[in-house]
C-alpha cells in the first residue's frame, strides 16, 4: 500500500473525486497529516467511521511512536522513537531560558564511523523518511509544550546519522516543517549539520537552500581528521572549503563551524593556530567549541578547565568569533555524540 504522506495534495484530491466523495475531504485529510499531527487514520474525527476505514483499506499511515523518554537534571529530554518496523532512534529536547530546541535524527544508524560518536559504531540500517523526521519533529515539539509550555525554536538536524547522505527526505522534511500549511516555522532557525560531504554541501548552495549549515571539523589538519573521521580521506579540509566557500556564495547563509576539544589531541597551540586558518578561508560566522562528552569505545578524554580557557583565549585574540558550548543532558547519554540507542533508556 502507498504511504498517504508520500502524496501530494493533488494526488489525494484525485483519489477523493474517483470514490465519489466532495474535493473538500481532500482538504480535511491534508490538515490531519500536515497540521492537526495525526499519527493514524483513526484520528481523523471529522471523517466518518467508513471514510477512515475505506482510507486504511487503501493507503497505509506509518509514523514514529514514542518508545522510551528519559529526563536529565538539566532539564534535558532525551526521546527514544520506534518506526514502524521497530527499528529505534533518538531525539533530543535542549531547553534554554531563550530557546527550546529540537536535536534530530535523519538515519537509522550511521556509515560514516567518526570515532568519538556513539552513533558511528552503530551499523545503518536506512534513512528516515520525509514524514518520519517529521514526526520526530512533531513529537518533540507536543513535548515542548507540554513540559515547558513552550513550543520549538529550532531544529538541529545533529543526532543519528548524516544528513546529507538522506538529501532528499531531509530537504523534503524541512520544506514541510517550514511550509505554511505544515509547522510554519523559519528555515533561518533550522541547522543541518554534516561531517563534510563535500558534493552535497555544494548542492545545498545550487539548491539555494534558506536553512543554516554546521560543518563538524573537529581537527583543522588532516592528518588528525582522517585519524578521528574517515570521511575526511575522500572529502579533505582544502575540499570542504571550497564546497563551504561554494555554499555561501550561492545562499549567503550562515555556516557554523563545530570543534569537539580532546585532551592532548586537537587542543594544543599549534591545533588553535591552524582552526584560526581554516576560519580564515571560510566566511564562517561562528566556530562552536564543544565539550567532549564520553563514550564507550573512543580513548580520549576532554582537557582540563584551563586548557579550555587557553584554547578560547588564543581564538579570541585572534578575532575568532568562538563560542563554548556547554553539553547538555550527559547524565542520560543525551549530549552531543553520546546517542546510540542504549538498552538502559
Amino acid at each position: 500500500m502507498q504511504n498517504i504522506r508520500h502524496l501530494n495534495y493533488s494526488d489525494i484530491e484525485a483519489y477523493f473525486l474517483s470514490i465519489n466523495e466532495k474535493k473538500f475531504r481532500a482538504k480535511q485529510v491534508w490538515e490531519w497529516l500536515w497540521q492537526k499531527h495525526a499519527m493514524s487514520f483513526d484520528d481523523m474525527s471529522n471523517l466518518s467511521k467508513d471514510l477512515r476505514n475505506r482510507l486504511s483499506e487503501v493507503f497505509s499511515f506509518p509514523s514514529l511512536k514514542v518508545d522510551a523518554t528519559q529526563y536529565s537534571s538539566d532539564g534535558t529530554i532525551k526521546t527514544r522513537f520506534a518506526t514502524i518496523e521497530g527499528h529505534k532512534i533518538e531525539g533530543v529536547l535542549i531547553p534554554t531560558d531563550e530557546r527550546k530546541t529540537a536535536c534530530v535524527s535523519s538515519q537509522i544508524g550511521c556509515s560514516l564511523s567518526c570515532k568519538f560518536c556513539a552513533t558511528g559504531y552503530l551499523e545503518r540500517k536506512r534513512n528516515l523518511t520525509f514524514d518520519e523526521i517529521y514526526d520526530e519533529v512533531v513529537l518533540i515539539n507536543q513535548q515542548s509544550l507540554r513540559v515547558y509550555d513552550q513550543k520549538l525554536s529550532n531544529i538541529v538536524f545533529m543526532g543519528m546519522g548524516e544528513p546529507l547522505l538522506n538529501y532528499n527526505n531531509v530537504l523534503k522534511a524541512i520544506e514541510r516543517i517550514s511550509a505554511e500549511d505544515g509547522l510554519f516555522m523559519s528555515p533561518k532557525r533550522i541547522t543541518v549539520s554534516t561531517a563534510g560531504v563535500a558534493k552535497q554541501i555544494k548542492k545545498l548552495g545550487d539548491d539555494k537552500v534558506r536553512f543554516k549549515l554546521a560543518l563538524s571539523l573537529h581537527a583543522a589538519n588532516d592528518v588528525k581528521r582522517n585519524e578521528i573521521m574517515p570521511i575526511n580521506e575522500t572529502n579533505n579540509i582544502k575540499v570542504l572549503i571550497e564546497a563551504l566557500n561554494h555554499f555561501y556564495k550561492q545562499t549567503g547563509n550562515e555556516i557554523t563551524f563545530e570543534y569537539i576539544l580532546f585532551k592532548n589531541f586537537n587542543d594544543s597551540a599549534k591545533d588553535a593556530e591552524e582552526l584560526v586558518k581554516v576560519y580564515r578561508q571560510v566566511p564562517a560566522d561562528l566556530v562552536n567549541i564543544i565539550e567532549y562528552n564520553p563514550i564507550d569505545n573512543f580513548k580520549f578524554t576532554k582537557p582540563d578547565e584551563e586548557g579550555i580557557e587557553t584554547f578560547m583565549n588564543y581564538l579570541e585574540k585572534n578575532k575568532v568569533n568562538a563560542r563554548l558550548r556547554r553539553s547538555r543532558g550527559k547524565d542520560i547519554d543525551a549530549a552531543c555524540g553520546q546517542l546510540a540507542n542504549k538498552d538502559r533508556l
